[in-house]
């Protein structure tokens, strides 16, 4: 820790310095609280330690402008003339204690030692943090692709609300990490985001799970038990397969949303919550509320917005980009050393219809990293299940037809820009894995790009 240490008397200030210093930490003392000022506007501290009565600038003041220039930074406040009312006014100021002279060596340095690890503790929770901004924040909902960008977009302006939110897209294509990315990014998120899967259990069960239960409730129930709804009081809750909930359960569930109450299952006591609800299906609840199986104002309780995710075979020009967010994530993980991956892998990876979406090209790569061994990722590190991959798609025409039989009575030239485009989004916008897939020079390729005002 960096601390500086303020004292008119500098005798008494080198004393604590030395006292602190030998506990490790960077110590600066100065004999002053004008030169103690001048220093926290010039520098940056984290533990300052003033004595209150000084000739010029007095500890108060002290740490007034210590807090100012850097909240985070703890005060500690020594006096030889202590009384109750500078001792209260210090802390109601924000000092982080209030020690007497004659100074006791060993208080002081308990005293820093306090102000230092809770210095750490903030420190280790902000990087906490930054990590799930970079995991479930929107920088974790990774894509270029004008869908994707239109996304991120829409999840900006949900986040900051307390709308209930639908989750909509096939298994596989991140449902659970865009909601994590509205919670992270929400007045919510340092409370807890608790995720449940309602397809995963039994009627019974899932009530306890959701609502909890009291003791006796039923066979087992040898102990009260807390729900989901109220182990993430005052956060958000991720109900998963929504679609799958039975009936009996839906209309509990309701009921929790129109009134805020839960009630444990055995219990008749109502409990109050504040729980913001995101749901996710791969179903269609509109087809399931005709059939029956899902009740019409749950849905629309849900539903006050929704998100659809696109499915990954809608948005390939997003696989380069991947494929490098994962080489990263899983190099990391395991140890390992990537220096890249091999044109005709990005070829493979880019023709594969991906029917498991996100997640089955996140598990693909890493697969692809741990059973490497010459720090390029090629074919020979592809998994059986791209083996039988399809051949590389072909190119979706401007009439929105496909196949070489639709390429046939075209100009050549309409027929040369869609090949160039096409080959452009399958190597991620990389001109000169372009020019090599084309079987065209560089120079050849950014003259065809400038031709036919390809951006």
């Amino acid at each position: 820790m960096r601390v500086l240490v303020v004292d008119n008397d500098i005798v008494h200030a080198r004393t604590m310095g030395e006292g602190l210093s030998r506990l490790g930490h960077d110590v600066t003392v100065v004999g002053s609280g004008g030169e103690g000022a001048r220093r926290i506007e010039q520098e940056t501290f984290d533990i300052v330690v003033t004595d209150l009565m000084m000739t010029d600038i007095g500890g108060l003041e002290i740490l007034a402008r210590a807090k100012k220039a850097s909240p985070e930074t703890e005060v500690i406040v020594v006096t030889g003339h202590g009384t109750i009312p500078s001792a209260v006014s210090a802390m109601q100021q924000g000092a982080f204690n209030y020690l007497q002279k004659p100074l006791d060596l060993g208080h002081l340095r308990t005293a820093v030692e306090k102000a230092a690890e809770s210095t750490r503790l903030r420190r280790q929770n902000l990087e906490l943090n930054r990590r799930l901004d970079e995991k479930f924040g929107f920088e974790g909902v990774v894509g270029s692709s004008p869908q994707m960008l239109g996304l991120i977009e829409r999840l900006k302006r949900i986040a900051p609300t307390d709308a209930t939110v639908l989750i909509q897209g096939e298994t596989g294509t991140g449902k659970e990490l865009v909601a994590q990315a509205i919670h992270q990014n929400s007045p919510r998120k340092n409370k807890p985001f608790v995720a449940l899967n309602c397809a995963a259990l039994s009627e019974n069960i899932l009530e306890s799970e959701l609502f909890g239960h009291v003791r006796g409730a039923f066979t087992d129930a040898s102990s009260d038990r807390v729900g989901k709804f109220e182990y993430a009081n005052g956060g958000t809750l991720f109900l998963d397969e929504v679609g799958d909930m039975p009936m009996a359960t839906q209309i509990k569930l309701l009921r929790v949303l129109e009134s805020g109450e839960i009630t444990r299952v055995g219990s008749n006591t109502p409990v109050r919550v504040n729980v913001r609800i995101l749901s996710a299906t791969n179903r269609n609840l509109e087809e399931a509320i005709a059939g029956g199986g899902f009740r019409s104002d749950l849905y629309h309780r849900l539903k006050v917005v929704t998100i659809g995710i696109p499915p990954l075979r809608d948005r390939s020009g997003d696989i380069p980009l991947l494929i490098e967010h994962f080489v990263k994530q899983f190099a990391k993980r395991h140890a390992k050393t990537i220096k890249g991956v091999s044109l005709a892998a990005r070829t493979k990876l880019g023709s594969f219809p991906w029917p498991g979406n996100v997640r089955q090209l996140r598990n693909v790569i890493e697969s692809m990293v741990v059973v490497d061994c010459d720090e390029t990722l090629d074919v020979d590190d592809l998994p059986l299940e791209l083996e039988p991959a399809t051949p590389a798609a072909t190119p979706v025409q401007p009439d929105g037809s496909a196949g070489i039989a639709s390429l046939v009575g075209r100009p050549l030239e309409e027929v040369e820009r869609i090949f160039i485009t096409e080959t452009l989004k399958l190597t991620g916008g990389n001109r000169e894995q372009a020019a090599e897939l084309l079987g065209i020079g560089e120079r050849t390729l950014y003259r065809k790009i400038k031709e036919y005002q390809l951006s």
